[in-house]
């Protein structure tokens, strides 16, 4: 396998990729076909020029160009399309905030993902992957996506706003998020902003999910500051938190922007991965087995803890490989703030830059055998010959997803606690494939629990 350091790779390919139209550029084969098309351009060259209407628009496909374009944060910014129609959703939060705004929120907000406050929120996880186990019966089909999307929903706002906030919070998060994520990706893709004004019974249902949510973190906000109380959640170390630069602490309204982002982060992508996991599992016998070899010798029976994790090596080796095949943020958008050169070639400022870790995972020079799916690419004797930048299912640079941990910790633990339970088996004729929505989703996926003999 190659590496970064081979020089064959230093003389680039720049390529115009083909199938550009009139006005529209390519931006019909993204709307139509996004992973298909995308995945079709590393063939071409490592550097791929697109137009999405009038928009300049580059699609690094080497791990050696998206690492030199995410570890300089400063000079490609977040940005981009996707990005404009964001900000008014999400506010300026960790997602959506320029470079400067950025590195000081990353600063205050680190602390809640300690590794101290990562063992207190994993008894939450615990607690509702036990509680989720329960709600399954024998041959009855349940929607994996739904089900997940409910188990992550109450984990991350029992994380956010802890246990006696949970009961309503949860409710409403379960009910209106869903809504917010599907309105956010149709505004996301529409280049004109004009769907978002048509009066449509959607944009409505939008509007209407998106004013409970905010409100709901509004309330528990300011509940939150006339108690001054640690509640050991979330949302109480972003109260606490300040800037070591300076003493600042963060405003209600950047609080609330913060919240909002964790909501989106913590429920959506780590829902979507999970539902991948149980579909790839059924597909692979041997990688279940010994999934339930594993968590019947570490667990015996109990529910899973944080101090299990370390034990569960198998475990999380399939949802590594599960990120790698279906990463949840499939694709993300930077923009240059200043004229540079990327693979030699000069970009002037405002140039948009599509980083897609779908289609890096997927480039057989990186990856042998890429759409094979096999957990024991991540054994370390293997993982060791994985090229640097290859694998980047939650980004790099000053910009990383900053719940990757959370997030790893929780699937383990889900995986493990219901696999020790239950064998989910596929629907007769349940025919799935990836939805390039605001995250990559298996859509319905109806799977039917089997007890499991121990």
């Amino acid at each position: 396998m190659k590496t970064q350091s081979d020089p064959v790779r230093r003389r680039w390919r720049i390529v115009r990729a083909p199938g550009r139209l009139p006005l529209a550029g390519h931006a019909l084969h993204l709307a139509r076909r996004p992973l298909e098309y995308l995945s079709s351009l590393p063939a071409l060259g490592d550097l791929v020029e697109l137009r999405l209407g009038t928009r300049l628009t580059y699609l690094p496909c080497h791990p050696e160009l998206v690492q030199d374009v995410l570890l300089n944060a400063r000079v490609y910014d977040s940005g981009g399309p996707v990005k404009e129609k964001a900000r008014p959703i999400l506010g300026n939060g960790l997602i959506t905030s320029d470079w400067a705004d950025h590195r000081r929120q990353r600063r205050m907000v680190q602390p809640a993902f300690h590794p101290t406050r990562i063992a207190t929120y994993a008894e939450v996880m615990r607690e509702e992957c036990a509680a989720h186990a329960e709600t399954w019966l024998p041959g009855r089909p349940v929607d994996v996506g739904d089900a997940m999307q409910a188990l992550t929903a109450r984990v991350t706002a029992r994380a956010l706003f802890s246990t006696e906030m949970a009961p309503h919070s949860v409710a409403e998060v379960q009910r209106s998020l869903p809504v917010m994520v599907r309105g956010a990706f149709r505004r996301a893709l529409d280049p004109t902003g004009l769907i978002a004004r048509l009066p449509l019974a959607a944009n409505r249902e939008f509007d209407a999910a998106l004013d409970r949510l905010h409100s709901l973190i509004d309330g528990i906000v300011g509940d939150y500051r006339r108690s001054g109380e640690d509640r050991g959640d979330l949302l109480s170390a972003l109260l606490a938190a300040r800037d070591d630069e300076d003493g600042g602490a963060l405003t209600d309204r950047e609080v609330h922007d913060q919240v909002m982002t964790l909501l989106l982060a913590g429920v959506e992508t780590t829902a979507s991965a999970l539902t991948w996991a149980w579909h790839l599992l059924a597909a692979h016998p041997e990688a279940e087995e010994r999934l339930h070899a594993e968590v019947d010798e570490v667990l015996g029976g109990r529910t899973p803890t944080y101090a299990d994790v370390p034990r569960l090596a198998h475990t999380q080796r399939i949802f590594t490989e599960t990120l790698r095949l279906y990463p949840p943020a499939w694709m993300f958008t930077r923009m240059t703030t200043q004229p540079v050169e990327l693979a030699g070639h000069r970009l002037p400022a405002g140039t948009d830059i599509l980083i897609s870790p779908y289609v890096i995972h997927r480039i057989p020079e990186f990856f042998p055998r890429p759409e094979v799916f096999d957990p024991d690419r991540w054994l370390p004797e293997r993982a060791k010959d994985v090229t640097r930048g290859s694998y980047l299912p939650f980004g790099a640079g000053s910009r990383k997803c900053i719940g990757d941990v959370f997030g790893m910790t929780e699937a383990t633990l889900a995986l493990a606690a219901l696999a020790s339970r239950w064998r989910l088996r596929p629907m007769p004729g349940a025919a799935v494939s990836p939805r390039a929505e605001m995250s990559l989703t298996a859509g319905p996926l109806p799977m039917v629990p089997e007890p499991r003999q121990r």
